[in-house]
């Protein structure tokens, strides 16, 4: 069984940043991918960006391409979503989970052991 955290939400104003926090424990990191997605109000999950096992694979969503960063230290088991030059439409609740495989790596139903989200407000 694995369980994720995410920590580091918060009020930003646009054009500010935030490091957001996921903790892995359970079975160890380096065997798993992890994906951090948003959900919006009134609007469905959507992908935001993915990290494989071994910390050097990533995968962005188009619209966080070059404000985004995902990244890892297995040996903490902690998975980072680096968040720079945010916008209002970034305003989500943020989550991570377990890639458990499969064909797409952005859709919602291939991943597992969701966090509990953190909230992310960016006023303009």
């Amino acid at each position: 069984q694995v369980q994720l955290v995410e920590s580091g939400g918060g009020l930003v104003q646009a054009g500010g940043s935030l490091r957001l926090s996921c903790a892995t424990s359970g079975r160890t990191f380096s065997s798993y991918a992890v994906g951090w997605f948003r959900q919006a109000p009134g609007k469905e999950r959507e992908f935001v960006a993915r990290i494989n096992w071994s910390g050097t694979g990533t995968d962005y969503a188009d619209f966080v391409k070059g404000r985004f960063t995902i990244s890892s230290t297995s040996a903490k088991n902690m998975v980072y979503l680096q968040m720079n030059s945010l916008k209002p439409e970034d305003t989500a609740v943020y989550y991570c989970a377990r890639y458990r495989g499969g064909a797409t790596y952005y859709s919602v139903t291939n991943y597992d052991d969701w966090g509990q989200g953190t909230q992310v407000t960016v006023s303009s």
